[in-house]
């Protein structure tokens, strides 16, 4: 059996509000072995995307544990967290969230260059050339479309080659051809790289491409279709 990558037990993420705390998350207990390509479902509010900014670092939990690559998040103070974050986590958004003011390959080499890669420039410029932009470079954000802007962002996502991709309804702002182009893209890679990938969508196409779909309602999992037995 493969490694897990991912280990929750008993999370719990509670957030405050104007009208009190409000329990997001709501004690869920999930394996995610290397490898997998997990779909998350559910209807808004559910708590797919807190589950993995959870699971990312990028939210502390309330309560449970939550394991990353062996690391007890929880036991982790900033910087250390920051550094798993860095070195072995790729993000890609719904919005794409790439930086005004610098180019594509700028952009890509970001996270490069902070984990002081000699190469970061040609690794960036080798990325945009997997996904179709090396002419693209010297680009901005505001001169590229957004398809080719959520290109920019999966490759920057996947430059330093983690261990896991999470992605929040990564073709949700796109048309359903450019998102289908996209997700082509994004599987292929991921699998290319042996990455593992946990992704919120609502997206039937993009389901039946993963090996296992989470159903969550009320912030807990309430079914898990292709799990290990």
């Amino acid at each position: 059996m493969t490694p897990a990558l991912i280990e929750l037990a008993g999370l719990r993420l509670t957030l405050p509000s104007r009208a009190g705390d409000v329990e997001i998350l709501r004690g869920i207990d999930l394996t995610v072995r290397s490898g997998e390509r997990v779909g998350i479902v559910g209807p808004s509010g559910s708590g797919k995307s807190s589950l993995l900014m959870v699971i990312g670092g990028m939210e502390r939990a309330s309560a449970g544990t939550v394991r990353l690559l062996g690391e007890e998040l929880g036991g982790l103070d900033e910087d250390r967290l920051a550094r798993l974050r860095r070195d072995h986590v790729g993000v890609v958004f719904q919005t794409f969230h790439l930086i005004p003011t610098m180019t594509a390959l700028e952009n890509v080499a970001t996270p490069l260059e902070l984990a002081r890669r000699a190469d970061a420039f040609d690794r960036a410029a080798g990325m945009l050339d997997e996904v179709g932009l090396g002419h693209r470079g010297d680009h901005y954000p505001a001169q590229l479309s957004g398809g080719e802007q959520q290109r920019v962002a999966l490759a920057r996502a996947l430059a330093p080659e983690p261990a896991l991709l999470l992605a929040d309804e990564p073709t949700g702002n796109l048309d359903g051809r450019t998102g289908a182009a996209v997700a082509e893209l994004m599987f292929r890679l991921v699998e290319g790289q042996g990455a593992t990938l946990v992704m919120v969508t609502h997206a039937p196409e993009m389901t039946e491409r993963c090996t296992r779909v989470l159903t969550m309602a009320d912030g807990r999992i309430a079914g898990d279709r292709g799990a290990e037995a």
